[in-house]
């Protein structure tokens, strides 16, 4: 949901609950069969088998696939007609190409959730509407509100405060943050100061309006957005220095890195805690912290429930799908998964306030994950956008590894993703 993020979530794709093929619309026992079609991990395993029990003649089969497969290959079944599950989770990378659509997918409101309008953030629901509002194209589930995850023991180590809102004071700003680097640097930990330069300008480039688009028209912004050009040049500064793991997230070489506490810092939505407790393993319980990211607010994934038309079930469909989208659940979702809910009754309730994870050394996740949220501030994403982002973070790799100074990786970042629009 990555989830919910860009490559979405190898580690998490490896969970593959009740993963079905195309199949008949009906059980051999006479039931509704309602496939759903996810990316990574959202966490729905408990929240299904409720649903059967309350539902007797609904039968739920999950199709749980990589995050950009997941994605190529519902564009394709669109095309086709056929093969799409009755529910397909769309994440908000790729939202507004299939926006340019919507005589595909069914209209919500004719089920009635216009009546569901005030559960989200505004912004949320606009970015699952068109045509004025009047066509709702998809529910909206979580969203990435970002925090900045952090090992206590290699703070100490470079001596540097641990307290999280010590921390916290350090960065005010991305600014401070390279001045943290820097001095972690000369601490001479062995370890790094955080994964990699992608991971730092996606957090800065996620607190912007717009990235690599502009909003009025859809012109291709990236070569004269200056936010996106100060992320660019900072975060390539810090991998410059050698102060990142060098890692992409997600990989193996992360994971490891993770595990053996080869870097300090990683920002982070609330849904990756889940993967780095899973990646880092029992024996770095109460090493990891959790405070406030520089400039606060940024959202980094996110995701909505769709309705393909050519379902032969689409009213239970919907039933299924608001249920799943409803306060209840998406409270539980973030209680046992940690996955942040993009509705603020959800992550204003006091049991979420009050929630803590103990593996991040009790961080009061509810309440740091709820100023993120109360903080945020959406980015335009464009039609092209999962076709030129991933230029920029090759681009910020070859600076890490020397091959290029980040004046040129800038440029062929540019050229490349110009290239990739054409294409």
């Amino acid at each position: 949901m990555a989830r919910h993020g860009f490559t979405l979530l190898a580690i998490a794709a490896t969970v593959t609950s009740m993963i079905a093929g195309c199949g008949s619309s009906t059980a051999q026992d006479g039931k509704t069969k309602i496939t759903v079609a996810t990316f990574g991990e959202f966490g729905y395993e408990k929240l299904f088998a409720d649903y059967q029990a309350a539902h007797p003649d609904i039968q739920i089969e999950s199709r749980v696939a990589e995050f950009d497969a997941h994605h190529k290959s519902f564009i394709t079944q669109l095309a086709t007609g056929r093969g799409a599950a009755d529910i397909v989770a769309v994440e908000e990378q790729y939202l507004p190409q299939f926006r340019q659509s919507t005589d595909k997918f069914a209209n919500l409101a004719d089920f009635g959730a216009l009546r569901l309008k005030d559960q989200w953030t505004p912004w949320k629901w606009e970015q699952g509407v068109t045509d004025g509002g009047k066509f709702v194209m998809g529910l909206g589930t979580d969203m990435g509100g970002l925090a900045m995850c952090y090992r206590r023991d290699l703070f100490e180590k470079a001596k540097l405060p641990t307290n999280r809102d010590e921390v916290a004071k350090l960065w005010p700003t991305w600014e401070d943050f390279a001045k943290v680097a820097d001095r972690f640097g000369k601490a001479k930990t062995g370890a790094k100061f955080t994964d990699s330069a992608g991971t730092v300008y996606a957090a800065m480039l996620n607190q912007a309006t717009e990235n690599y688009f502009a909003a009025k028209d859809d012109s291709f912004i990236a070569d004269r957005n200056p936010n996106l050009q100060h992320a660019f040049y900072l975060a390539g500064g810090i991998g410059v220095k050698g102060q990142t793991a060098a890692v992409a997230t997600y990989s193996t070489p992360w994971t490891v890195g993770l595990k053996q506490g080869s870097f300090a810092t990683l920002a982070c939505p609330a849904w990756m805690l889940a993967l780095i407790e899973q990646a880092a393993g029992p024996e770095n319980a109460g090493k990891w912290d959790v405070t406030t990211i520089p400039n606060s607010g940024g959202n980094q994934g996110g995701s909505f429930l769709t309705i393909p038309k050519q379902g032969a079930h689409q009213k239970q469909a919907y039933e299924l799908a608001s249920w799943l989208t409803a306060p209840e659940q998406q409270k539980r979702l973030f209680k046992d998964k940690g996955i942040l809910s993009s509705e603020p009754a959800v992550y204003h309730d006091p049991e979420v306030l009050q929630t803590t994870n103990h593996y991040f050394s009790d961080a009061p996740i509810g309440q740091i994950f709820a100023k993120s949220a109360d903080s945020l501030t959406p980015n335009y994403r464009g039609l092209h956008d999962a076709d030129v982002r991933p230029n920029f973070g090759r681009a910020l790799g070859r600076i890490e590894e020397k091959s290029q100074g980040i004046t040129d990786a800038f440029s062929e970042a540019v050229k490349d993703a110009r290239a990739a629009i054409i294409k």
